[in-house]
């Protein structure tokens, strides 16, 4: 049987490639594609303790039996964030959200108007910014990647989590990819409620779980050099 293989972030380029497909003996575990993989690209061994990796976009042990045409992805931690702890909660989505990945700039005046309503009394927006500083260094851009698929369906999940955890109108979750220059927004989140007590909490929420469960990786470039930014490994849900 054959798997497709994704690397992204640090783990591309220990590999040295995106993407390779894999020959695998029937019934093989992904233990196995580990080691093979391992095997072909020595220098994913400098950072396998902190891999995860996605079958078909769902995090799975290396216990889980392999198929025919399975997508894999190794990902490395993701770009930050505090842990957030998650209860069991029963997700449904609906229309009162929108969930954008984009290459081009973002209006967060757009989004709180679309969020905006009669029946609403607060409206709570949130941008992260690109800063001109990290770790005490001047930081001249940053370039986002993300395994656009899984990421899409994680920020879809995020808002219907948002939904089922605070009584809120609409959420609006965009993030951007590619190159950003310093001032230029990373990501929006916008939140309407009834009252604000809700939509600010929902806000800080929904930043947090993002930087801990969607797959988005920051490069951060220096004048000498550049370095995937440090974070957390993702987790599977539940």
């Amino acid at each position: 049987m054959q798997v497709k293989v994704l690397f992204f972030g640090l783990a591309r380029e220990r590999a040295g490639r995106a993407e390779e497909r894999i020959d695998l003996e029937d019934g093989e575990q992904l233990s196995d594609l580990h080691r093979q993989c391992e095997t072909r690209f020595p220098r994913l061994k400098e950072i396998e303790r902190s891999l995860v990796t996605a079958v078909n976009q769902e995090i799975a042990s290396k216990s889980h039996r392999l198929h025919d045409g399975d997508e894999v992805a190794f990902l490395p931690p993701v770009s930050g964030g505090a842990e957030v702890e998650i209860s069991n909660l029963k997700f449904q989505i609906s229309n009162s959200f929108q969930c954008k990945l984009v290459q081009s700039p973002i209006s967060a005046k757009e989004l709180v108007n679309w969020a905006s309503a009669p029946e609403d009394g607060a409206v709570v927006a949130f941008e992260g910014i690109v800063r001109n500083h990290s770790n005490g260094k001047r930081t001249l851009y940053l370039d986002y990647e993300a395994y656009e698929p899984m990421a899409l369906r994680k920020l879809e999940e995020l808002a219907s989590e948002v939904k089922a955890r605070f009584p809120v109108d609409r959420v609006a979750i965009v993030h951007r990819l590619g190159r950003m220059e310093i001032g230029e927004t990373s990501v929006a989140i916008v939140v309407s409620s009834a009252h604000r007590k809700a939509a600010f909490q929902a806000c800080h929420y929904a930043i947090d779980r993002l930087k801990q469960t969607v797959p988005i990786w920051k490069k951060e470039y220096f004048e000498d050099g550049a370095v995937w930014a440090e974070g957390q490994m993702m987790k599977a849900d539940g």
